[in-house]
């Protein structure tokens, strides 16, 4: 790799890839780095993806040109639709994934990727002229040059498993830890703060008791995570609900002390939504029992995953642990379970482009952003390589708003919020859910990726159909209007109120109890609708009164969004303003007076103050 590239992306899990593939599609000359090839688009915890907020951020990012979708949808184990009872805005799919099909579906995309060229070695150091990158030295002393370099290294930068009380450098499952590129980010003036997760331990699946467990099953759907292809038929695995039980608690109350966390080895945060199995004991006393769901990790293989069951106990303590549990009384542990700690950067030294703002041309993506979990580095990813694309060119960066799609959200959030624990992305931080439900995505996102260049023609031709589809729908439900006294027949089958007057098939749409499939006998054309085209009509029919207040509240919002800060501006001149918003926003910088009020620590009191200066 002792060449020049426009784009260099150092790290291969899901930021990497989706980094990488999409400065290579937008025709950048790209390479990517890794530790071990072998470990590329690795899932060293849960093989999963998708689930509350995840789901939506994966189909964002499969309607913008990325891949994370596309490669779930090939490779699931099983399937399903979570929250569906709870309203339009918050239904998710999750999947669980086969972890080794899944990296050879990847390794086969990168590698046939025009533009794209794979190398395995280890970065030390990155190189900076000036205030502007210039590219990465290898161990040995290489040193491979870049325009634009994108750091994707996930929970390798500093990185040290805690096992019981015993500690070592290492980075998950025991891989090689990135120390010296840590130790060359703090020499570039980066302040790195230590995080913490945590994963449970592996079992055999011959040692499992499955009739003590309850069967969780996955459900056949035509559409999966992609908007550009149906799902494919693929046997579907079962996962299984157990719970711990008050012999589980009282054995881990018993060894807290042997714990990395309470023993006092560890000085991380860890996350606040994924906390160890020790950690619930600690912090829910009351309960009396904790859910453990036994998935597949592979076809290939036979060990199976605990979700819930994180921990850093001795593996011996582990083991007692599980034998107190229904369908795990037997269990044998193939891998035990760990905790670690890692550098994070603070991420509100970044632009909202995902660019350093001391750094020219020096991206940052994933985990190392202080965030978790797979699908926030992919869409983190995604974002990142288009970006330095763009500043390459010279072009408007892609910085997608808080009303436009949940990457905006999670991307706003990280650069503008300070924080001392992995971040999650979740529904409840996003205000304008209801105009981002996930099955909308491609509507909202498909041209900017299609602009892109992200996009094959066939897939927006596609989509363009799609959304031609729908209009028409919408128009024919607008303007097809029936008698009421033609509708009385129907209208006793449905067990709905006849209408007295001449009503458009939109109106009876709106009824609770009426239903597509019911106006689809009144207008054939309907009955031709693909399922998922139909849900997606009748719930903007059915919530357009909800829909509109929160367009009306978004576009309310977006006057004090757009309403731009100069990055030279002076906060300490402003009158009126506190201390501590004068610290706040000399630090982070915001570029917008909606993004300033979003920082913590700055009072209503503080914005007025921006805008009466801003007006003057």
């Amino acid at each position: 790799m002792a060449e020049r590239f426009d784009l260099l992306v150092v790290g291969g899990g899901h930021a990497g890839c989706e980094a990488a593939l999409a400065g290579a599609k937008m025709g950048a000359r790209t390479g990517l780095i890794l530790l071990d090839l072998a470990d590329l688009a690795w899932m060293p915890c849960n093989p999963s993806i998708g689930g509350p907020a995840k789901g939506h951020l994966v189909k964002e990012i499969d309607a913008l040109g990325g891949v994370m979708g596309r490669a779930a949808d090939a490779t699931y184990l099983q399937i399903r639709r979570l929250n569906t009872s709870k309203g339009p805005a918050v239904p998710a799919l999750r999947a669980q994934i086969d972890k080794y099909a899944y990296q050879h579906w990847m390794r086969r995309t990168l590698e046939r990727q025009e533009n794209l060229s794979l190398a395995q070695g280890e970065v030390v150091a990155v190189l900076v002229e000036g205030d502007r990158v210039r590219g990465v030295r290898l161990r040995g002393g290489e040193e491979v040059y870049a325009r634009t370099v994108v750091l994707t290294t996930g929970t390798f930068l500093g990185a040290v498993i805690h096992l019981g009380l015993e500690h070592y450098p290492a980075g998950p499952q025991n891989r090689a830890p990135a120390n010296e590129l840590a130790a060359s980010l703090r020499s570039l003036g980066f302040t790195l703060r230590r995080l913490k997760t945590g994963t449970p331990a592996r079992v055999r699946g011959r040692s499992l008791c499955w009739a003590e467990m309850e069967r969780q099953k996955g459900e056949e759907l035509s559409r999966g995570f992609s908007f550009w292809r149906e799902l494919p038929r693929r046997p579907q695995h079962d996962s299984w609900l157990t719970y711990t039980q008050p012999a589980t608690h009282e054995l881990i109350r018993a060894h807290l002390h042997e714990t990395a966390l309470y023993g006092g080895k560890i000085v991380g945060v860890g996350p606040r939504y994924c906390p160890s199995i020790e950690s619930k004991i600690v912090r829910f006393p009351e309960r009396e029992r904790h859910q453990v769901f036994v998935e597949p990790e592979s076809e290939a293989t036979d060990e199976w995953y605990l979700a819930g069951l994180s921990t850093s106990l001795p593996p011996k303590v582990q083991i007692e642990i599980l034998h107190t549990i229904p369908g795990l009384r037997q269990a044998e542990i193939v891998r035990p379970g760990y905790a670690i700690e890692y550098d994070a950067i603070e991420a509100t030294v970044l632009h909202p482009t995902l660019e350093s703002r001391a750094v020219t041309g020096l991206f940052f993506a994933g985990q190392i952003n202080g965030t978790s979990g797979y699908e926030e580095a992919a869409a983190q990813g995604l974002v990142a390589g288009i970006n330095a694309v763009l500043s390459l060119r010279g072009e408007k960066p892609l910085i997608l708003r808080r009303d436009q799609a949940y990457i905006g959200v999670l991307i706003d959030e990280i650069v503008t919020k300070e924080s001392d624990e992995p971040f999650r992305m979740l529904t409840a931080r996003v205000e304008h859910r209801l105009l981002l439900r996930g099955e909308t995505a491609d509507l909202r996102l498909a041209e900017i990726g299609y602009g892109l260049g992200l996009i094959p023609a066939e897939d927006y031709e596609r989509f363009l159909r799609r959304r031609e589809r729908l209009a028409a729908a919408e128009e024919l439900l607008a303007t097809r209007r029936n008698p009421g006294s033609e509708l009385t027949a129907w209208a006793n089958r449905h067990r709905t109120t006849p209408p007295s007057h001449v009503v458009s098939l939109r109106e009876l749409l709106r009824r609770p109890e009426i239903d597509l499939a019911a106006l689809a006998e009144l207008e054939p054309a309907l009955a031709a609708l693909p399922a998922e085209e139909a849900e997606e009509i009748t719930l903007s029919v059915k919530y357009e009164g909800y829909i509109a207040r929160a367009r009306a509240e978004a576009e309310r919002l977006r006057a004090m969004e757009d309403q731009p800060l100069s990055p030279d501006l002076d906060y300490a001149v402003i009158p009126n303003l506190s201390q501590e918003a004068v610290e706040k926003l000399s630090k982070i910088r915001p570029m917008t007076l909606g993004q300033a009020g979003r920082i913590s620590g700055i009072s209503p009191a503080d914005l007025l103050a921006l805008l009466v200066h801003l007006r003057r």
